[in-house]
């Protein structure tokens, strides 16, 4: 009997790594999975161990292959974690730096410093806006303490590619060079303008590639084969909403992780909230708009309450019909999209001697569905008309999350029951590059989740946010 082919899916995370083969049809054949770690040696702060995220994804690619049917495989893609970096021996190979995480907010001083007319460009080369969340303020800082003459930089998709082609490759893919602030996405290349803003020699940076143009092939890898092809690459939130099937505007995807990825496709580049989804016969473009503190905001409020974990936490939410009047504002690092206020500090408002635990949970899952809306609200606002949101990551299977979703945002949320989305994306993209038809998405079954909450009310609790937000943040 003929072995099945199959395409390996690693997706790399902020917390974990995934690993799932694959087949043709969109069959799940075998998983893995491997904590990674984090740590935060100053206030603000978050690095990962480079070489613990290599171990993470060998350690979740022996699991996926030792507890499936053998298979033949026949190619590999990956999904992940986007503006985080790190900097590398381009002649030993070796990680010389901590990786710096995505919501590492070190550089947010300097970046406040930056002159008016760097924005400016920023804007009208990538669609974003100058933050510490994305990864040329970190880049930066690293080269600041650093001789760049035998430094290879990257984000982690260059990382493992680097890895997994045991060090003859330095590339990245379009999309996720398009978090760096140093891609120009219309143009399609590095920026010499951007480079000079940011004081990052070209000579460190990897060659761009398109997501499906090939990343050279596995050697020396233990525990797979030399010569896999790495066929498909993007970052975690675009492989999401490449899985949801969210191909033209009006349907958006949000990613329920540490943080948050409200994204949905546009026609053309929009210098405001824009970034390259991905890269393939021509550009994808999407508005995005980043949440620092989601799935983090529910970790910390479990914390706060001595509940075990987040599910404890929904749990109790659950146990009362509202927040009581309530109102957490999850600003730990400060807000991201669509405030961008990295100086607005967390909030809890509201309390009187009859507020319990289970009304500050309820709070907190209020708070992760208005940060949503907020970005909603925005993408609305720029005439894009929004009809459902289809919804992934481990905070959808919270039913109460999910129809709280629904209830603020005025239209139907639906929840993919494929729990790995951005491995599956990832993997369609490289069947599709293969020259297999795909269109999986529209083969899921999903739970559907519709508004039940009337329109004034949804308005006065939206007002209502508004404030509590407008509250923690910062003088202008």
């Amino acid at each position: 009997m003929a072995r099945a082919e199959a395409v390996l899916a690693v997706d790399q995370g902020t917390t974990n790594t995934k690993a799932i083969l694959i087949g043709a049809d969109g069959a799940v054949l075998g998983t893995g999975a491997a904590p990674v770690g984090l740590s935060s040696p100053r206030p603000g702060w978050a690095e990962q161990d480079a070489d613990d995220i290599w171990s993470s994804v060998l350690r979740a690619v022996e699991q996926a292959i030792a507890g499936a049917d053998p298979v033949d495989l026949v190619g590999i893609a990956l999904s992940t974690q986007r503006e985080s970096v790190v900097g590398w021996s381009r002649g030993s190979g070796r990680s010389v730096t901590p990786v710096i995480g995505w919501q590492d907010v070190r550089a947010s001083t300097w970046c406040s410093q930056l002159p008016a007319a760097v924005g400016k460009l920023v804007r009208s080369r990538t669609g974003l806006r100058v933050d510490a969340m994305f990864s040329a303020p970190k880049l930066n800082w690293l080269l600041s303490r650093l001789d760049p003459g035998d430094l290879h930089v990257g984000t982690m998709d260059s990382w493992l590619i680097h890895q997994l082609t045991g060090g003859r490759e330095h590339l990245t893919e379009a999309g996720n060079a398009s978090r760096t602030l140093l891609y120009d996405v219309v143009e399609l290349g590095w920026s010499t303008e951007l480079l000079d803003a940011f004081g990052v020699p070209r000579s460190v940076l990897p060659e761009v590639r398109a997501s499906n143009a090939g990343f050279g092939t596995t050697a020396g890898v233990r525990g797979l084969p030399d010569g896999i092809p790495i066929v498909a690459v993007l970052g975690d939130s675009h492989a999401a909403m490449y899985g949801q099937g969210c191909r033209s505007a009006g349907l958006v995807k949000a990613t329920y992780g540490t943080g948050s990825s409200v994204m949905t496709p546009v026609e053309s580049f929009v210098p405001d909230g824009c970034t390259l989804a991905w890269l393939t016969e021509r550009p994808v473009y999407a508005l995005e708009g980043n949440i620092v503190s989601s799935g983090a905001a529910l970790a910390w409020t479990a914390e706060l309450l001595g509940l075990p974990d987040v599910g404890t936490l929904v749990e109790l939410a659950a146990t009362v019909p509202d927040a009581g009047g309530v109102t957490l504002v999850p600003a730990f690092a400060g807000l991201g999209a669509p405030h961008w206020d990295r100086n607005a500090r967390a909030a809890i408002t509201g309390m009187s001697t009859a507020t319990t635990r289970a009304n500050i949970a309820r709070a907190c899952v209020d708070a992760v569905a208005h940060q949503i809306c907020d970005i909603t609200d925005w993408i609305g606002a720029t005439g894009v008309p929004l009809r459902r949101l289809r919804a992934d990551g481990g905070a959808t299977v919270s039913s109460l999350l999910m129809q709280t979703q629904a209830d603020l945002l005025g239209f139907g949320v639906e929840v993919s029951d494929v729990a790995e989305i951005s491995a599956l994306g990832a993997a369609e993209l490289a069947w599709t590059t293969l020259g297999q038809a795909t269109g999986w998405a529209e083969q899921r079954t999903t739970r559907v989740f519709e508004p039940t909450l009337d329109q004034s009310a949804r308005r006065r609790q939206r007002a209502h946010w508004a404030g509590a937000v407008a509250a923690v943040q910062a003088p202008s």
